[in-house]
């Protein structure tokens, strides 16, 4: 059965499913393993069952999305011929296995339809005020107005106020926060760059805000901002805590007792150190055999499978882009055999494009000669192999949601094995960012936080906030009683 309510699992439950998601990922690794690039040169297609590659070879784009890797059925959903039983097995598996990734009740979009806050304009979210969108491109808004509801419940929930976001980067959660939901924020930053775009874009929010009292001179001057307290009870929040930064919020989480709750959006699992800090994390998933899961494989758990998914129900000619970037491979290691698996910078619209017209692009990227012979005929075999590279790519990325589940029930295992617990469920539904998960925990204390925990920064700001317009109009009562932001 699908490990839907993982979030109130016992420990056995959840010992039970890491067990079960490491059988499987060390019994189809050359699956997660693999990069799609070398599919020619490692004959990739090689690696599958001979009855999987029947069964695969001819399907179309849609025909993948609607038999592969999607749950329910579709228009497309037709078997044309009979599949071998180990890899109905296998999808059945790796369905049933993963964490869901959608929010309970959520319905699947149609077709490739628009959030429903992007449906008057793609590039801003009407449920953030505009104040809060500057500098932020769709994706981020639409996460932080979700995670910063999130918040904001655990706020009410436990009574405390004073939230740290770690690993804040340009802030625009923590202003969020702060200013729209009228909470006190401490915001951590660790890289000086970011902490600078921060505090010149907290500057121009203070500032709208500054001409905002003004043109509303009833409006009472509020008192200089404090920062909290010692002793004080805290909220920890992480947006796109990235590698082991998410590992260090659940250990602080762990250590101090004064930290009374927790939400963690985690992201760059293949940042994660994996000989004794971010996985594994639990004593039970590191005495399991198989656990080790490779960089590839947790860089293609970063990858968000229901964006492939519409691309391939659109036949989208964008899926050209994996299969000539394999037969670019043979050229470069033709030329030069040392060169494996080298970044190629992005070639733009590389669809619209001829291999030849894009593997002289790419050979130039790479300070390759990009005069190459190149003998037609093996490429164009190749090239006519573009729904194999497809398919292969689309087994990898159906196990990339376990690799997922793997890495997050590791933690909830972990913190059952501290004696902690708590729910966990998908946090943001939208096509931008279905494969986050937030870890959500609530617990008491008043012990103090370390210092020293991350580079800190502080930002002297005006005690005025800004309630979202509802029809255009904003509330003077919520704008008077806004709170501060503190951040460090």
């Amino acid at each position: 059965a699908a490990p839907a309510a993982m979030g109130g699992a016992s420990l056995e439950a959840r010992k039970l499913l890491a067990a079960n998601l490491t059988r499987v990922l060390s019994l189809y690794s050359f699956l997660t393993d693999a990069y799609i690039i070398e599919f020619f040169t490692d004959n990739l297609w090689g690696s599958l069952p001979p009855s999987w590659q029947a069964a695969l070879a001819d399907l179309s784009s849609p025909q993948l999305a609607a038999l592969l890797l999607e749950h329910s059925g579709s228009a497309e959903a037709s078997y044309s011929s009979v599949w071998p039983l180990s890899l109905l097995a296998f999808k059945a598996t790796a369905h049933s296995l993963a964490f869901p990734r959608r929010p309970s009740g959520h319905a699947q979009p149609s077709g490739g339809r628009r959030p429903e806050e992007f449906q008057e304009n793609p590039c801003q979210s009407c449920k953030l005020h505009p104040v809060f969108r500057k500098h932020v491109k769709p994706k981020k808004q639409h996460e932080i107005q979700k995670l910063g509801q999130v918040v904001k419940q655990l706020s009410d929930i436990t009574g405390c106020r004073c939230i740290v976001d770690v690993g804040s980067g340009q802030g625009h959660l923590s202003r969020y926060l702060a200013f729209g939901l009228h909470l006190s924020v401490t915001a951590i930053e660790g890289d000086p760059r970011l902490v600078r775009e921060a505090t010149r874009f907290d500057r121009e929010l203070i500032e709208t805000l500054k001409k905002k009292q003004a043109e509303q001179p009833q409006v009472d001057s509020p008192a200089p901002p404090r920062a909290p307290a010692g002793g004080q009870q805290l909220l920890l929040t992480g947006l796109h805590a990235c590698g082991d930064l998410s590992v260090a919020l659940l250990r602080q989480f762990v250590r101090c007792p004064r930290v009374v709750g927790i939400t963690s959006v985690a992201c760059c699992y293949m940042k994660l150190t994996t000989k004794e800090y971010g996985y594994p994390l639990s004593a039970w998933v590191a005495g399991l055999p198989g656990h080790q899961l490779s960089y590839k494989a947790r860089e293609g758990a970063c990858h968000a499978l229901e964006d492939y998914v519409l691309r391939l129900r659109l036949d989208s000619p964008t899926l050209r882009g994996h299969g000539f970037r394999a037969v670019l491979e043979t050229v470069i290691r033709a030329a030069e055999p040392a060169k494996k698996r080298l970044g190629v910078q992005t070639i733009a619209k590389a669809h619209t494009l001829s291999f030849e017209e894009y593997a002289r692009l790419g050979l130039a990227r790479l300070g390759m000669s990009p005069d190459v012979p190149l003998d037609t005929a093996p490429l164009e075999a190749m090239l006519a192999q573009q729904q194999r590279v497809v398919a292969f790519f689309s087994l990898a990325l159906l196990l990339a949601p376990l690799v997922e589940t793997l890495i997050l029930v590791d933690r909830m295992i972990y913190l059952q094995e501290q004696g902690r617990e708590f729910p966990e469920a998908p946090c943001l539904n939208d096509p931008h960012e279905l494969h986050d998960f937030f870890l959500e925990r609530l617990q008491g204390g008043d012990v103090g936080l370390r210092e020293g925990f991350l580079h800190r920064r502080v930002l002297r700001a005006v005690w005025v906030g800004m309630e979202r317009e509802t029809n255009g109009k904003e509330s003077r009562e919520d704008f008077n009683k806004s709170e501060n932001i503190t951040c460090f």
